[in-house]
């Protein structure tokens, strides 16, 4: 059996995956391999499974699966599999740093600092004690966002089209997290429902003022209207580790101001990747032992 990593993991998966059969990290053996091991970076379209005729088994390493075209692989008679129990912390850590740098005005002290500037008058700071945190999904990454933000004393709110209760959310509708949240942590799959779902209509029924934490999708936000509410004011700020293309090459998020950006770091701790390579490594055992 080939098993093909066709991303970057940590250094001893291969010699872990090699217990099962020949590991490859060549996309060129994509017409040998019976696993596919991905990432994000690697799109798993019809043109990449119809040169796979040996390809049983599609494994993400993380949580989405946005980046395959599942239907079509499951057409072919393709499991697919993803490890949403690997990145939770990783991720959730993330988007409370972002969250808590923005009202610090973390980033614009030490830029100015190290330009020569004192600003200490005109950087003002606000806390996020006693604010309210809306968080679009409740997941797993979601929930450990609701954990670290009650812990400094922010009251959490939820939407989840497919959860009513939650131990760590009061869940309440969408139009209400909305309305009632001084920051919004987006934590929804992409799918055509939430695609664009933060646009300019959207935005105008939000507290003036809020401050968004994007890592889940890019393509859930339209970049061009989260850009013009920046520069109008009706956004406080904007905190992204993903975005609609990446690298977001002229994405008018670049120059749009009070913007936090990263290059999708969210699964990229060192212990998360270890636990991909554990998760990945379990799911392989599975399959090789049903064949």
């Amino acid at each position: 059996m080939v098993l093909l990593l066709a991303d970057t993991f940590t250094a001893d998966l291969p010699g872990r995956l090699g217990a099962f059969g020949t590991v490859s990290q060549d996309l060129g053996m994509i017409g040998e391999a019976e696993v596919l091991v991905v990432r994000s970076k690697t799109k798993v379209d019809k043109p990449m499974i119809d040169n796979a005729p040996k390809l049983k088994y599609i494994i993400r390493g993380g949580v989405g699966v946005d980046t395959i075209d599942v239907d079509y692989a499951k057409s072919k008679g393709i499991a697919v599999d993803n490890t949403p129990e690997a990145s939770s912390v990783a991720v959730a850590e993330l988007a409370f740093a972002m969250m808590a740098a923005m009202p610090a005005n973390i980033v614009p002290a030490d830029n100015s600092l190290k330009q020569g500037k004192w600003l200490k008058k005109d950087l003002e700071r606000t806390e996020l004690l006693g604010k309210t945190l809306g968080l679009v999904g409740i997941g797993r990454i979601a929930r450990e966002v609701a954990v670290r933000a009650k812990a400094f004393g922010m009251r959490v709110i939820a939407y989840d089209k497919y959860v009513d209760k939650s131990d760590t959310a009061e869940m309440t509708s969408l139009a209400q997290v909305f309305a009632q949240s001084d920051y919004i942590s987006l934590h929804t799959p992409l799918t055509e429902e939430t695609k664009g779902m933060i646009n300019a209509a959207s935005i105008a029924t939000m507290k003036k003022g809020v401050r968004i934490i994007n890592t889940c999708r890019g393509q859930v936000v339209v970049e061009a209207d989260v850009a013009a509410a920046l520069t109008s004011g009706t956004l406080a700020g904007y905190a992204a580790d993903v975005f609609y293309t990446e690298p977001p090459t002229g994405s008018p998020l670049l120059t749009a101001p009070n913007t936090l950006l990263a290059p999708h770091l969210g699964a990229s701790s060192a212990e998360n990747l270890n636990r991909l390579g554990d998760s990945i490594v379990n799911r392989v055992k599975a399959y090789t032992a049903k064949q």
